[in-house]
């Protein structure tokens, strides 16, 4: 059967007020993601390293930011909808691997949350989901805490 990988980066800035959502886990802190949907750069990585893989285009295919439906769409259902869009096309996800790049907060207490939400929406096991972070050494917009950065591979394979 064969195997495919497919690499996703997402990047959104922060605003204060607002609700940081990262992997599906909403996290406690003063300042969140803006984007059309939530603004999970997390998810957002993965679905893109998924269509990749599976050689299915792009987030802005098939999540577009101008379209209306979209706006502030929780990015677990986007993600599920990217299983859904995989799954039809005989493709399955083996593993998944990401990295959230930020100097705050701290990710390392919700990753294992994080990985069982994104495994639940792509139908694997947690194990398969590999969530860890970085910061930039204060450097780059990262680094002066104007955003948050992800990017992830997957790997997938074929059902026929």
């Amino acid at each position: 059967m064969t195997q495919r990988s497919g690499i996703g980066f997402d990047v959104h800035p922060l605003a204060p007020n607002t609700k940081l959502i990262l992997g599906g886990v909403q996290i406690p802190h003063h300042s969140g993601l803006i984007g059309h949907s939530d603004g999970d750069v997390l998810i957002h990585s993965i679905i893109d390293s998924l269509l990749g893989a599976s050689g299915l285009g792009d987030i802005g295919q098939h999540f577009p930011k101008n379209h209306p439906d979209l706006k502030n769409i929780k990015s677990t259902l986007m993600l599920n909808k990217t299983y859904k869009l995989l799954n039809a096309a005989q493709w399955r996800v083996i593993n998944v691997d990401a990295t959230i790049i930020a100097e705050e907060p701290i990710i390392s207490p919700y990753a294992e949350s994080m990985s069982e939400i994104i495994a639940q929406e792509i139908s694997i096991d947690s194990k398969s989901v590999n969530i860890k972070s970085t910061t930039s050494d204060r450097l780059g917009f990262t680094g002066r805490k104007e955003g948050i950065a992800a990017m992830s591979i997957a790997t997938i394979q074929g059902l026929k």
